[in-house]
């Protein structure tokens, strides 16, 4: 099993969504984050003040697959919803996941998905 974390920009998100059902990926969890990469911040103007902003929102995708071949599928999915060609266009992990258990009814692992 693979869990695949994405951070993107926040009016990506309907378009990555719409990739990953195409894709046939179920099931995901979305949470608004901040930070920054290469970017670092940027300033903006208000009311004739400018002001750093540091942390940049961002939106964090979280899915579990349980195989290589639907990670590829969410892989790319993401990198082709999620890309305009500009600085901060986020970053994909991808990490193994040892032990998944649905807490309603005890299976666990692919059956857990």
């Amino acid at each position: 099993m693979k869990k695949i974390e994405a951070v993107i920009k926040p009016f990506k998100l309907e378009e990555v969504k719409d990739a990953l059902v195409e894709a046939g990926i179920e099931g995901m969890t979305i949470s608004e984050v901040k930070g920054y990469g290469r970017q670092q911040g940027h300033t903006e103007l208000y009311r004739g003040a400018e002001y750093v902003v540091e942390f940049i929102p961002k939106v964090k995708i979280e899915i579990v697959v349980s195989n290589e071949e639907f990670a590829n599928k969410a892989i790319s999915a993401i990198k082709e919803a999620a890309h305009t060609g500009k600085i901060g266009d986020g970053k994909i992990f991808v990490s193994e996941i040892a032990k998944t258990v649905r807490v309603r009814t005890g299976e666990e692992d692919e059956e857990a998905l």
